[in-house]
């Protein structure tokens, strides 16, 4: 049976796709830094979907415990078919007003987990000419809405890139961009976010659905949801200083 791996999924996005990915067929490594939460979860995916799940304790802002997943990734013998770029975090504070050792954090579950995941898992994906990788990117990647906004840039136009290099393969590279999602997210954040319209806000399970079947159809860029869709051709197609006046006031408010 073929296996999934999904960071962060001891909830948020990560838990929806976990879910979804079991309901496939597939078994599951699921990773994050909360280990009960994490063996909770494969217990109940196990009994639900009679799957197997590995649970894996990893704090991708550590190289020795990063490394762990690369190695499970890098493994031929029992080998991942699907990968999810999930884990990641946002920083309430401004860049000015931010502590370096946080921003360090953002930047190595955002940026260099993701893009050593990935090196890890192609090698075998591209010998077997099969294979899915989806990175959880953002909306935010088109506006200038911080260094939360700086990399989840990287992760989109890594994902265009990648979606582009492996044509002709097998091998399907896509970046889910989510507008604001019903998760733990902006609570972790401590961000204010009850003045937001319910209209604007997603459901994780429904863009998790939508994600997937744009992966399996080789999407580069997954934007589920219309309203989001219309942000995200007014953030790529806008004059910029207008782009970036947008981004500068959508993360004042939520501090």
């Amino acid at each position: 049976m073929a296996i999934a791996l999904v960071t962060g999924a001891s909830s948020g996005i990560g838990l929806a796709y976990a879910r979804l990915l079991a309901r496939e067929g597939f078994d599951l490594v699921i990773v994050a830094r909360d280990l009960p939460r994490l063996n909770k979860i494969a217990k109940e995916l196990n009994k639900a979907y009679k799957i197997k799940v590995q649970t894996l304790k990893a704090d991708l802002t550590k190289p020795a415990q990063l490394a762990k997943v690369e190695s499970r990734l890098a493994n031929k013998a029992n080998p991942i078919a699907v990968l999810i770029n999930n884990a990641g975090f946002g920083i309430k504070q401004s860049f000015i007003d931010s502590d370096l050792k946080r921003e360090q954090e953002l930047l190595d579950v955002l940026v260099t987990a993701p893009m050593r995941l990935t090196h890890a898992v192609l090698p075998t994906m591209i010998k077997q000419n099969n294979g899915i990788i989806v990175n959880v990117s953002s909306i935010a990647s088109w506006i200038a809405g911080g260094t939360y906004s700086a990399a989840k840039s990287y992760l989109t136009v890594f994902s265009e890139y990648l979606n582009n290099e492996l044509k002709g393969t097998k091998i399907k590279v896509s970046a889910l961009c989510p507008g604001f999602t019903r998760t733990e997210f902006h609570e972790r954040g401590k961000m204010r976010m009850n003045g937001l319209p319910n209209f604007m806000w997603l459901d994780a399970d429904k863009l998790v659905a939508k994600s997937w079947k744009d992966a399996q159809k080789n999407k580069s860029v997954s934007v589920p949801g219309l309203q989001y869709k219309i942000l995200a051709l007014i953030a790529q197609y806008a004059p910029r200083p207008l782009v970036r006046k947008i981004g500068i006031n959508v993360r004042r408010k939520q501090r």
